[in-house]
């Protein structure tokens, strides 16, 4: 028999924007606008203190070791006391960080050391906000339109990466860096302050634990235990890898050597901001069933960029890739996103979230480090070659995972008839269900 069409499934139906999703949509907003300047800034405040781009390295390396090293912290604090406590401190943090940074900048003679501590403070705090973040966000949404609430989201978020690193470059290119990391200060002061409202009242509150640890093996144990997640996980590890090294090592060295200087290489990498806006709005509409089977299959157009320095293709040829591989990203972004609101306990999303981020950026220094010497050992196109090889063979790995291919969303429908049977069933029979 067919079932009569449920109107809350309507793709048109608004999104319940409650007051904790405007919030948080806002405060990334404004982060996201300073932050993707400051990225830029600091490049120029190293170099403009006398430094190289062995020195440039080393301030971004000092931003993502403690990222690497915190996570996991990071993400049990945030399941142990109130998310939005975590997210102040951690803007706090920043707030501080940036201050000082731009202080520095503007007074004329930072040291490299000063810089790199500044900015591993400011990792730190990221470390500990991303995994509270996510289980905030993902808490603050619920039913058949959370997927179009991330893909709004994610569309937000996107457009004030592209607006921010615009900016950044702009004020750049007018006045002293040190002037874009003073607006990335005050724009984590905003974000904090707007955090600070967050409402955690609808959070149940969580029973005293046995501990850190005790809190971080739990957190393994529910990673662990769904093949889909640690799978997908694993996949990016190799992916954000390949595609980081492809993109911050070789990229501009293929723009400076075949395609004209760094304009060109700044226009590919527009069309990717521009890409992941038209995926995210794409996901506002489009509610694929199978969830990680349609994100799954679009990493594989995350070869397209690797392919296309290797060839190397001219400028537009480049610029078409990357606008498809960013819209297939946020494919993924969304669907990922949906999956794990629906499949991982409230109680535990930043600890399994912690784990998340931290599989996936373990090995993008490693990484990075070792692109300059695999060039010089088989090539810079062959190189390339190999990053785009990496992405589809992992891609196409993790599609054995039974999990992977079959795991469904929810709909409304289904779950009023998965508790039909419930309500008559013994407690034991309706707890294995719920497993």
């Amino acid at each position: 028999m067919t079932a009569a069409p449920d109107p809350v499934s309507r793709s048109d139906r608004p999104i319940p924007a409650g007051r904790n999703y405007r919030l948080l949509t806002a405060a990334a907003i404004i982060t996201g606008l300073g932050t993707h300047g400051a990225l830029i800034a600091a490049a120029f405040a190293v170099l403009q203190s006398g430094g190289d781009g062995g020195d440039v390295g080393l301030v971004a390396a000092a931003r993502t070791a403690p990222l690497v090293l915190f996570l996991l912290i990071g993400g049990a604090i945030a399941d142990r006391v109130p998310r939005h406590r975590v997210m102040v401190a951690a803007n706090a943090l920043n707030f501080v960080s940036q201050g000082v940074f731009a202080w520095l900048v503007l007074a004329g003679d930072p040291q490299l050391w000063q810089m790199m501590l500044l900015t591993a403070l400011c990792g730190t705090g990221q470390a500990f906000f991303n995994p509270a973040a996510e289980g905030m966000l993902m808490s603050s949404v619920s039913g058949e339109q959370a997927s179009r609430a991330f893909a709004l989201f994610r569309m937000s978020m996107q457009g004030a990466a592209i607006g921010g690193a615009a900016l950044g470059g702009a004020m750049i290119a007018a006045m002293n860096p040190g002037w874009v990391l003073a607006v990335d200060a005050a724009a984590f002061a905003a974000a904090g302050a707007l955090r600070a409202f967050l409402d955690v009242s609808h959070i149940p509150s969580r029973e005293p634990g046995g501990g850190l640890l005790a809190d971080l093996r739990d957190g393994w144990q529910e990673f662990i235990g769904r093949p889909w997640l640690w799978a997908i996980v694993a996949q990016f590890s190799v992916v954000v890898a390949a595609v980081g090294a492809a993109e911050a090592v070789y990229g501009p060295l293929v723009a400076r050597d075949e395609l004209g200087g760094a304009r060109p290489w700044g226009f590919a990498l527009a069309a990717f901001g521009v890409g992941t806006l038209a995926g995210a709005l794409l996901m506002m509409r489009w509610k694929p069933r199978r969830l990680l089977l349609a994100g799954t299959l679009c990493v594989f157009p995350l070869a397209l960029p690797s392919a296309g320095l290797a060839v190397p293709l001219p400028v537009a040829g480049l610029c078409a890739v990357m606008f498809v591989s960013g819209a297939a990203i946020e494919v993924f972004g969304v669907s990922w996103m949906t999956a794990m609101h629906q499949e991982i306990p409230e109680e535990k999303l930043s600890r399994v979230s912690a784990y998340d981020w931290f599989g996936s950026v373990a090995m993008m220094p490693v990484a990075t480090a070792l692109a300059g010497p695999v060039e010089s050992l088989v090539g810079r196109s062959q190189a390339l070659w190999g990053c785009a090889g990496l992405v589809v063979l992992v891609t196409a790995a993790v599609l054995f995972v039974p999990d992977v291919r079959n795991l469904t969303r929810r709909t409304r429908s289904t779950e009023v008839l998965a508790k039909v049977p419930a309500a008559s069933a013994d407690t034991e029979g309706a707890v294995g269900r719920l497993g």
